[in-house]
């Protein structure tokens, strides 16, 4: 497996990063299986290990913490704080008292004693950049945490947490973990590209768009009953990504390419991606994307997929997983 560094940290990081997301109660019940799957994924050569403590309500963080006994220091471990983790308002977001609380419980849940990356899960527009960063800050300083970074920020939003560290002399998001796909590339109009002017990795998450470029039947994919809206073929944007999934099917077949190989090595292609997060549910899955890890595309392939999707284009706005207050919520347009 090959390696890059992520973003200016010095940290050596496998192309192919494991999502446990899908290990626990969202996926795959079994823990032993999970622990598997982990352990099948190191001896392959990853090192990059990226978990949430909502997934699951913790629960893959334990499965992760299970699996790394006897592993941790030969492993890259990455999680993220800001989703809701209980029915008070207070557990979750990105404000200090939250992430002195949440980073313990996580630290305690994957039974370390350090994060190697600590991420802001999304932006959160009722905390201050700064008292975020600040909080940030002291837990690279004590050692808790060895560096920070954002997910699913829009490009203004990483300029402004770079801009707030380097005027309050904070420690600064060195990566970003956009959502990016064949069918959602969106992230190359300027989260990309800001990325790079800031020297950032990218960990990039959803290679496959939610099972829509795994090659396998949608119907019987959990995503599609949990948001029915990015699935349902009755709906515009959709019916234009089967149409897409079609031609780069044709695409993958031609070039003599699982469609899933042709999807991981699209992403890995771009110059600002340093590790692509794989999701694997089952062990079977985790070892047919580990066979495409050494697929490289050549201009041609790339300029067909670019001509099925162009640059830039989110065939269905909502997986940009992403929407600025302002949209959401009407009376913040109205007077």
């Amino acid at each position: 497996m090959k390696r890059r560094i992520l973003g200016g940290t010095g940290i050596s990081v496998s192309e192919y990063a494991l999502g446990a997301m899908m290990l626990g109660a969202w996926g795959n019940t079994d823990h032993d299986d999970g622990v598997r799957i982990i352990h099948r994924a190191l001896d392959a050569g990853i090192n990059f290990i990226d978990t949430a403590d909502m997934y699951a309500g913790g629960e893959s963080e334990e499965i992760v913490g299970k699996a790394l006994k006897g592993r941790r220091d030969d492993v890259v471990l990455a999680t993220k704080f800001f989703n809701p983790m209980g029915p008070d308002a207070n557990h979750g977001g990105s404000s200090r008292r939250w992430i002195v609380r949440a980073v313990e419980d996580s630290l305690r849940r994957l039974g370390t004693d350090h994060i190697d990356l600590y991420q802001a899960h999304r932006p959160d527009p009722a905390t201050d950049i700064d008292e975020t960063l600040a909080a940030l800050s002291d837990l690279v300083r004590s050692g808790k945490v060895r560096a920070v970074g954002s997910s699913t920020f829009p490009a203004e939003q990483i300029v402004e947490a770079q801009w707030a560290a380097e005027r309050r002399g904070h420690v600064r998001f060195r990566s970003e973990q956009p959502p990016y796909s064949m069918l959602a590339r969106g992230v190359e109009n300027a989260v990309l590209p800001t990325t790079r002017k800031y020297g950032m990795g990218v960990l990039s998450w959803g290679p496959l768009s939610a099972g829509w470029l795994s090659g396998r039947d949608l119907s019987a994919s959990s995503r599609a009953g949990l948001e029915s809206h990015k699935f349902d073929l009755a709906i515009p944007e959709n019916a234009r990504k089967a149409e897409a999934v079609t031609a780069l099917s044709k695409v993958a077949a031609e070039a003599g390419l699982p469609l899933p190989h042709l999807a991981t090595a699209f992403v890995r292609a771009h110059p600002a991606v340093t590790s692509v997060i794989i999701g694997p549910r089952t062990l079977d899955q985790l070892n047919s994307l580990l066979n495409g890890s050494e697929v490289t595309l050549s201009a041609d392939i790339l300029d067909r997929i670019d001509a099925i999707v162009p640059p830039g284009t989110d065939l269905n706005r909502a997986d940009s997983y992403y929407v600025p207050p302002a949209i959401a919520d009407a009376s913040l347009r109205r007077r």
